[in-house]
């Protein structure tokens, strides 16, 4: 099996999708045509997916965390000064690690409903040699 999307419920789908959209840069995908309520869709790469749908009353679980709840992405270490510069301009909260890695990550903390993020350097991706 091979993963295919993963959701973020929010109370906000427009004000996340251009977090999203302002900082990790992914490109929005057309909803199909049996999409219910306020959805953006984003393609990962790779046949992946990040679905951000409205959930009205929704609220963050405290247990987003390095050693909790967290999406983990891996990006170009070259452009992580660029990436955090990002971030940081559009309110999220950057996080140092916890534990200590052979390979360059952090974590951050997004400003609309307080998921937290992985960020990790993609030479670390076995995927990629494939």
């Amino acid at each position: 099996m091979t993963f295919a999307h993963l959701t973020l419920a929010t109370r906000d789908v427009l004000r996340t999708a251009a977090f999203l959209d302002q900082t990790l840069g992914y490109s929005r995908k057309p909803l199909p045509a049996n999409a219910v309520g306020d959805a953006i869709w984003f393609d990962l790469g790779l046949g992946q997916e990040m679905h951000v749908l409205h959930a009205p009353g929704f609220e963050i679980s405290a247990h987003e965390a390095e050693f909790g709840r967290h999406v983990a992405l891996f990006h170009p270490r070259s452009d992580f000064p660029a990436l955090k510069a990002r971030l940081a301009g559009a309110g999220a909260v950057l996080i140092e690690p916890i534990r200590p890695t052979p390979f360059e990550r952090f974590f951050f903390r997004e400003p609309v409903n307080g998921y937290v993020f992985e960020i990790i350097d993609q030479d670390r991706a076995s995927h990629f040699d494939q």
